[in-house]
């Protein structure tokens, strides 16, 4: 059957594994809505009605409503803080209201943004009228407000200890977070099941792991069966 013992290990060949796979049936349907959710929850608003029509699959919410959130992230990614906080609060005030940490997170954006633009003095004038009393009343803010006001002590900040929070990954990341809270605040999911399903994926081979030698998928992006070494 293709198992043998390696150590205290099952050893399952690929050939073995692949019939096994082969035998497993996913409804069209449910990988249908799967895509449907990853569409809707990101916000590809035109992708989800082509979908729809193509697939005959319902969204779930009103895909008009989407284009407000997107709107409020896209001003996030291109660095206008103010205009997404101004959004976000046409949408919903009670947000930003109710989670210091994200408005923290975006009053912090609005500094690196000043940053960015070279504007010393506005940005400590900014960080001491708008951060430093979020930090005094949550604690917890002290340490990332610290880090963010060392920017202003380098010239080239991309290069310095912490420039990662120059990186465009860094907006992406407020923006995740600001997009999250407002799909929370639609009772709508935070995040989409599928890399949720990735992440279970990359759990179930970590178990397996410890009780057999088998084909991986070790990119999940090509999900290429990697086949087991060969016994010696």
């Amino acid at each position: 059957m293709g198992r043998g013992e390696a150590g205290n290990k099952k050893t399952i060949s690929l050939e073995t594994w692949e019939q096994k796979l082969a035998g497993v049936r996913v409804p069209k349907e449910d990988m249908n809505r799967l895509v449907m959710n990853f569409l809707v929850t990101e916000g590809y608003v035109e992708a989800a009605r082509m979908f729809e029509s193509e697939s005959g699959t319902a969204p779930g919410v009103n895909l008009d409503a989407i284009t407000d959130r997107m709107e409020v992230r896209r001003a996030l990614q291109g660095g206008d803080v103010e205009s997404a906080i101004e959004r976000v609060n046409d949408l919903d005030p009670e947000i930003l209201d109710k989670q210091p940490e994200l408005f923290f997170h975006l009053q912090q954006q609005r500094l690196i943004e000043l940053i960015r633009g070279g504007d010393t003095e506005g940005a400590l004038d900014f960080a001491a009228e708008n951060l430093a009393p979020l930090a005094e009343e949550h604690p917890r803010f002290l340490e990332e407000l610290e880090r963010t006001v060392a920017l202003l002590a380098f010239e080239d900040t991309k290069a310095s200890p912490v420039g990662d929070l120059m990186d465009v990954a860094q907006r992406q990341k407020t923006a995740s977070e600001l997009n999250a809270a407002i799909l929370a605040a639609q009772a709508q999911e935070r995040e989409p099941r599928l890399p949720l399903l990735l992440k279970l994926l990359l759990w179930a081979q970590a178990q397996l792991d410890e009780r057999a030698v088998y084909p991986r998928i070790a990119d999940l992006a090509s999900a290429q069966l990697v086949p087991p070494p060969k016994a010696d």
